[in-house]
């Protein structure tokens, strides 16, 4: 648990100090630009100032996120406050969204009304410094982004990026004004802002996907699926469900079959051990771990599951079967199936299922469950 604490806190301290470079540098990027569109009379500098300007505030959200979402657990929310990030990558999405309508808006007023810009040497260079600068911000950023699995991050470096796309084209708008006279700043801004309120949009739209709750992590939930069968005494693991309370903080529960010799003691002591393994492998808290008892002493009921595996499997969308428990003295048996949602009905499948087993054991009341594979790729 100490190791993980640190781990948390080495990701709260890069998130700042990388939040903070970009503070840094859009705030000096910012002044540069504001004088020079002033001086030069251009709309797209001074617009792009502005831009500059909302990714500096963009960091200051992210620094603040980061350290409310580090917050420990409290009465009020014990499951900490991880998610807070997840609210910082949506505030900065919509500032993006924002700063793209208003260029627009502008671009539309300049194209309507239009005025002749003066470039001159030294603001072109320092333009284009600065789309260098952009440049390696936005990749910086993300990378970071990506290593720290922080979305704030990750959602500045694309905007940075984006940032470098609309210098550039002030560049090249400069460029064709200077050798042909043609002014095309205001329809280049049109253009970009255009970019610009898409990718805002998508970066609002996943941010509000992870609000919501997204399936699984596949990657995630393989690998601890993989660490929970390790165990010789486990013979499958079912039902995980894994609850995300902020990035790489993970609890959740699954389900185990184990064979009906298992004493309680024994239960016990292999319960805790996944517990440990999979939190220190994966840094997962198994909050709970349910049971099924796998019938190894009755040779009938044995040959029984096999039977009924054999004609749950023989339907095309069913993913799973476990839970099989079998009573002959009171003709019950009981199981639970995982149907795919690639199942145009997933319902009329479990149907069927039901159907074919009650008929190759019309003697039984059936329980049968269906279940979901929150990780189904």
């Amino acid at each position: 648990m100490n190791q993980m604490n640190a781990a948390e806190s080495t990701r709260e301290k890069t998130i700042v100090k990388t939040s903070v470079v970009g503070i840094i540098a859009n705030v000096f990027l910012a002044g540069f630009k504001a004088v020079i569109g002033l001086m030069t009379n251009s709309i797209a500098i001074v617009l792009d100032a502005v831009n500059n300007i909302s990714d500096a505030g963009s960091s200051l959200i992210t620094i603040v996120g980061t350290k409310l979402a580090g917050k420990e657990p409290d009465k009020k929310h014990p499951f900490g406050y991880g998610r807070i990030e997840y609210l910082s990558a949506m505030i900065i999405s919509v500032i993006v969204l924002y700063a793209g309508i208003t260029s627009f808006v502008e671009s539309v007023k300049q194209i309507i009304h239009p005025e002749t810009p003066e470039y001159n040497a030294v603001s072109l260079i320092i333009v284009g410094v600065a789309v260098v600068v952009k440049i390696l911000l936005g990749r910086y950023v993300r990378s970071v982004g990506v290593k720290v699995h922080s979305d704030s991050l990750i959602n500045s470096g694309e905007d940075a990026t984006l940032d470098s796309v609309i210098s550039a084209s002030t560049l090249v708008a400069a460029a064709i004004f200077l050798l042909f006279g043609l002014s095309l700043e205001a329809w280049l801004g049109a253009v970009i802002s255009v970019v610009i309120i898409k990718s805002g949009v998508e970066m609002l739209r996943d941010t509000i996907s992870q609000i919501l709750g997204e399936r699984n992590d596949t990657e995630l939930a393989k690998g601890i699926r993989e660490t929970v069968t390790s165990f010789s005494a486990v013979q499958g693991a079912y039902d995980l469900v894994l609850h995300n309370y902020g990035p790489d903080t993970w609890n959740g529960s699954v389900h185990i079959e184990v064979p009906d010799t298992y004493s309680a003691d024994q239960l016990d002591q292999l319960l805790r051990e996944i517990t440990m393994k999979v939190l220190q492998e994966h840094h997962v808290l198994l909050t709970a771990i349910g049971v099924y008892s796998v019938n190894t002493r009755d040779e009938e009921v044995v040959q029984a599951r096999q039977r009924v595996e054999e004609i749950v499997f023989s339907h095309e969308y069913v993913r799973q079967m476990h839970g099989f428990y079998l009573l002959s003295g009171q003709k019950s048996m009981r199981f639970d199936i995982v149907v795919s949602f690639d199942a145009k009905d997933r319902r009329a499948v479990y149907n069927e299922v039901v159907a074919d087993v009650q008929k190759a054991f019309p003697a039984y009341t059936l329980q049968v469950a269906m279940d979901t594979d929150f990780a189904e790729e």
